[in-house]
């Protein structure tokens, strides 16, 4: 027999408890038990006026935030119809059915004023990293690094080829927010003072960010999210956003290792990370704070002709000296100076040479040097680090770590295809860096969520 008709009934009271409508297994009930936001009233006091309106509540943005980026709902405009709509986002951002949700303007006064003076975001991210330490999935051993090009807010067709771009004739008064961050990030390592080299082509609207075809595809304009994740479970330990150069990638590196050594006290026993890392410096930098290096060095020494390579060349660290394959000597200097500006320095590459007599009778040198009188080799400055680096990828443990590094992968994955964090919506350093915080912060929470889900409850009849 068919049925009445569902009519919509007015009720003079309604009996309705958001906790009972929200289902028990709900990823935003596990995430709950996890977001510590006890802290942010102090941490924001001293940014708000003693007088005047009282403002909205800023756990009330962050809580809201927090869903859009935990479920990928990138427009604020459309997060708050989602909290206005969806019953389990009411009962995380801790609103009633008859509570306003505040308008999307609110999120960009709060973002352009007190919560980045603040670094309220940056805060956030450490009490999620700090709350992960103290559940047990960091123990700050094996720590792996990488970087991901994000798309950013512009596009080639509101662009200046580097030719015609002048920073000086910017006046800061009337340029546009992301330009004045522009400006203002000149002189730091992770954007302007990364290289010299200038990018093919200046966004009009985001000029921090960089024109790049890392990808072997079409060139666009994008910002490099780097983070720096311990292996156990893949939690992410810091983030960094920078311009998508090798230098300001691995420059990055330093950065966050040190802020990780002094917010949270880790020191790892080893770093892992893929071939653009693997350079002299950075080893160097990193076998002096007794981090091994768990990276493929990067070398330029191989030949392509089939003559020996410097690897077939034998070092003899004691006489400062290195060893042909048919035992012959190849120095730095053959005489002891009296003058110390004509011995060695110390400083850059240093440069080795046969003795052109002993090369020239050798029965090898169609396989050395058969276009030159003697050979030469050159070592650098952190040669010892790279032969540090060469010796641990024989190891198994070497072999495991690079298996490790395809953690830092997934979570890039994770960020693109699930928290829907393909391009930018923000622009600007500060925009950038703001969406790698709270888009990382999310990834925290959802391990923690996934890891000690919310306990079940069953339901009263």
């Amino acid at each position: 027999m068919l049925g009445p008709r569902q009519e919509a009934q007015a009720a003079l009271f309604y009996e309705f408890s958001l906790e009972d409508h929200v289902p028990q297994d709900h990823l935003l009930r596990s995430i709950d038990r996890f977001v510590d936001l006890n802290s942010i009233r102090t941490h924001l006091a001293g940014f708000y006026s003693h007088t005047g309106r009282p403002s909205v509540d800023p756990e009330l943005l962050i809580r809201m935030l927090l869903v859009g980026y935990c479920f990928g709902i990138r427009s604020e405009r459309r997060l708050c119809e989602e909290v206005h709509l969806n019953l389990a986002y009411r009962w995380f951002c801790r609103l009633d059915l008859s509570d306003r949700v505040p308008d999307h303007s609110t999120f960009s006064k709060n973002r352009h004023g007190r919560f980045r003076d603040s670094e309220l975001l940056r805060h956030l991210f450490e009490t999620t990293v700090a709350r992960c330490i103290a559940e047990g999935l960091v123990s700050g051993q094996r720590m792996a690094i990488d970087a991901s090009l994000i798309e950013a807010d512009a596009n080639k067709q509101n662009s200046t080829p580097k030719d015609d771009w002048d920073a000086a004739r910017i006046d800061p008064a009337d340029a546009p927010r992301a330009v004045r961050e522009y400006l203002d990030t000149l002189d730091e390592a992770a954007f302007g003072a990364a290289s010299e080299v200038q990018p093919k082509f200046t966004s009009h609207s985001d000029p921090a960010s960089q024109w790049t075809a890392a990808r072997k595809g079409p060139a666009f304009f994008s910002y490099s999210d780097n983070y720096l994740i311990d292996t156990d479970h893949g939690v992410i330990v810091d983030v960094e956003a920078t311009r998508s150069i090798r230098q300001a990638e691995v420059g990055s590196t330093k950065t966050m290792l040190k802020r990780a050594k002094a917010r949270f006290d880790l020191h790892p026993e080893r770093l892992i990370a893929d071939t653009a890392y693997g350079t002299g410096p950075m080893l160097g930098w990193l076998v002096d704070r007794k981090i091994a290096p768990h990276i493929p060095v990067f070398d330029k020494s191989g030949r392509s002709d089939g003559t020996w390579t410097r690897a077939e060349f034998e070092w003899d660290a004691e006489n400062d000296q290195y060893i042909c394959p048919e035992g012959h000597e190849l120095k730095q200097f053959r005489r002891n100076y009296s003058d110390p500006n004509r011995g060695p320095t110390g400083k850059g590459t240093a440069r080795y040479r046969a003795l052109k007599d002993v090369c020239q009778a050798c029965p090898s040198k169609a396989k050395c040097c058969p276009n030159a009188e003697a050979r030469k080799i050159t070592r650098e400055e952190h040669e010892d680090a790279r032969q540090v680096a060469r010796d641990i990828a024989k190891t198994r443990q070497y072999d495991i770590s690079m298996k490790l590094r395809k953690k830092v992968e997934m979570l890039f994955a994770h960020l693109k295809r699930i928290l829907g964090l393909g391009r930018l919506r923000l622009r600007g350093p500060c925009g950038a860096n703001d969406e790698f915080l709270l888009a990382a912060t999310a990834q925290n929470l959802r391990k923690l969520a996934k890891i000690f889900p919310a306990p079940q409850q069953t339901r009263k009849a």
